[in-house]
């Protein structure tokens, strides 16, 4: 049972089901009535494609990390799950080439943010530039689970559509803040550079809490669209996160971190899922 919960979450299916959820959120939330079904099926292959290509790079030198050390020994399954991801994904791209530009540009995007692990000299440079990589992993995430639903369906800009990809970046980047907090020392043996290595902890935990507030706020702000319950659902991971933020910084546990702290990336979303399927 441990290895088959291991795959799922190591494999990086974990992450790729939080994204196909959390487009479902969008279309619920903004009411997309003619749901493209295709783009599902290539964020879903993108996000294994990408995610294994990472991980797959990442090296397990003097790691204690279960998940590195995980895909350590599984090197060709990582390649085999990012080779498959990239024909998916490029089929897909195809069933959307309607929309190839605003898909290129995520796909360039997403690349970039790995781009600094490749031990060619074209990329290294990019180690001493990426401490804003927090921030550009979570504006790929909210254009792709957010921004990108509706311009595929080509829905007129809305506030609602403002408050609500405000609302997730908000959350997600205090979330990824809790991740660059733990691997602050393996980064620092990579020479990756980022916003942890260069604030001053008191710094970084106003950047934090205010980050928390903010995605609280936005959800606020989307009560008069819709109704109290909504705005309830929206609020939950934000309120949990809060709750768990000293236990999370002293814990370094990788299922913890990409099973809880990466679940409330999506706790909303399913939540509304299950509220919408009642």
């Amino acid at each position: 049972m441990r290895g088959l919960f291991n795959f799922i979450l190591f494999s990086s299916i974990y992450v790729a089901c939080i994204a196909i959820v959390m487009i479902w959120q969008t279309n619920a939330l903004l009411h997309v009535q003619d749901i493209n079904r295709a783009y599902y099926f290539f964020v879903f292959c993108a996000t294994m494609c990408s995610y294994n290509f990472h991980w797959y790079l990442t090296p397990a030198d003097y790691s204690t990390s279960e998940r590195i050390l995980w895909g350590a020994r599984h090197k060709s399954l990582q390649l085999g799950l990012c080779a498959a991801g990239a024909i998916g994904a490029m089929y897909g791209f195809w069933l959307l080439k309607e929309h190839w530009l605003a898909l290129s540009g995520a796909a360039v995007l997403t690349f970039l943010y790995s781009a600094p692990k490749l031990p060619q000299k074209a990329f290294v440079w990019l180690r001493r530039i990426a401490i804003g990589k927090t921030i550009f992993l979570t504006t790929v995430w909210i254009y792709v689970t957010t921004v990108m639903p509706v311009l595929i369906e080509k829905i007129p800009y809305s506030h609602d559509l403002l408050l609500f990809a405000l609302h997730r970046f908000f959350l997600v980047y205090a979330l990824c803040m809790l991740f660059d907090y733990r691997d602050l020392e393996s980064d620092k043996r990579e020479g990756i550079r980022s916003l942890i290595t260069w604030l001053t902890p008191r710094n970084l935990r106003r950047l934090y809490f205010t980050s928390l507030t903010l995605s609280a706020l936005f959800a606020l702000a989307l009560y008069p669209i819709d109704n109290w319950l909504l705005t309830a659902v929206l609020l939950a991971p934000v309120a949990i996160t809060t709750l768990i933020t000293r236990y999370t910084l002293k814990n370094r546990s990788d299922h913890y971190y990409y099973f809880v702290v990466d679940g409330m990336v999506m706790l909303s979303s399913l939540i509304h899922f299950i509220i919408a399927n009642i």
